[in-house]
């Protein structure tokens, strides 16, 4: 089972990032299998001949480059260190629940009906 680890925040000047890291279960190799039209495929291949590189190769660094786009885009944001303590600062010290909130926490949630 993954276990999520947190980076400590680095500090590049005023910049400060932090990272949450997923350890990989296992490093062992498995296979993945596609329906593509041939159009699809020869575009791939083309793609794939002009950097030199097979088929399986260019699918495969650019699956995973989009697969980190995607999920940096979902858990990585950076901001400057005025704007990283503020930020930590409204986690740290949440506002006080209001009507809505304690309302909702005494309803029975949509599972238990």
């Amino acid at each position: 089972m993954p276990r999520d680890r947190s980076s400590p925040p680095e500090d590049l000047g005023n910049v400060t990032i932090a990272v949450a890291e997923r350890s990989s279960v296992t490093d062992a190799k498995g296979s993945i299998n596609l329906r593509i039209e041939a159009n699809t495929r020869q575009l791939i291949d083309d793609a794939a001949a002009i950097l030199g590189k097979t088929r399986t190769e260019f699918m495969i660094e650019t699956a995973r480059r989009q697969a980190i786009d995607v999920l940096l885009d979902q858990r990585l944001f950076v901001l400057n260190s005025k704007r990283y303590d503020a930020f930590m600062h409204a986690l740290d010290n949440p506002p006080a629940p209001g009507p809505k909130l304690r309302s909702l926490l005494r309803r029975a949630p949509a599972w238990q009906k």
